[in-house]
């Protein structure tokens, strides 16, 4: 009797666990949301069975370093999610909310041009945040196209993909920490439609605006030891 009850105990506390990763991880899913795991190996497509996906489902949490792509490497048919392209990620059915959630794709070149695949329809692609020191300049590093995102000249980025109606993409600041170490001036891609403003300096070096630092349609620059965290609207 005693073996039995130990047996349900671990039972209980194995099936709460992954509701309290979930929760502990930030993501925006409900305690009460079903999340399913699914994962692709070797490339090949899995059905993930899953409830009411007719309401819509979200990917919550990547666990794959290949990117998952909605229609291209996950997507929802029948009672099911399915994962190809050894996409590796959690699921869940969406909740009603009005928090808007950004689309991002992750895209990067060691040298050469690379394509990242994904489905557009339309809609825009904006660089959301530069992760290399090379810089990342639209049209002449990395842009798209009606199908693909592609990166050349060591650009590597995390790509936004606005709404497929046209209504552009999430309004909310994007947070970019740029910093010019050694004095050296550098770049910090990032695509700017309205402004930039310091939000925070992080140096003991001054930054002034227009001395050092600045930015463009393509992103931040600092010189002459400027750190600093800006906010790019």
């Amino acid at each position: 009797m005693g073996e039995f009850r130990m047996k349900a105990v671990c039972a209980v506390v194995l099936l709460l666990v992954p509701a309290l990763f979930v929760a502990k991880a930030g993501e925006p899913v409900a305690a009460s949301a079903q999340v399913v795991r699914c994962e692709s190996r070797d490339m090949l497509r899995v059905f993930c069975a899953m409830d009411d996906v007719d309401k819509g489902v979200e990917l919550v949490r990547q666990l794959s370093e290949q990117s998952c792509i909605r229609e291209t490497s996950w997507g929802v048919e029948d009672d099911a999610v399915w994962v190809s392209h050894n996409c590796r990620a959690e699921f869940a059915r969406r909740q009603s909310s009005s928090r808007k959630s950004r689309r991002v794709v992750r895209c990067e070149s060691r040298s050469r041009v690379e394509s990242c695949p994904v489905v557009l329809r339309g809609a825009p692609v904006r660089l959301l945040r530069q992760q290399s020191v090379l810089p990342c300049r639209e049209g002449r590093s990395w842009g798209y196209d009606r199908n693909e995102i592609w990166v050349s000249r060591g650009c590597q980025g995390v790509f936004e993909v606005g709404a497929e109606d046209g209504s552009g993409f999430v309004q909310t600041p994007r947070k970019v920490v740029c910093e010019s170490k050694s004095n050296l001036r550098r770049e910090c891609g990032v695509s700017v439609e309205r402004r930039v403003t310091l939000v925070e300096q992080l140096s003991n070096a001054p930054c002034r605006e227009g001395e050092t630092w600045g930015w463009d349609r393509n992103g931040i620059w600092v010189d002459k030891g400027c750190r600093g965290e800006f906010s790019a609207d």
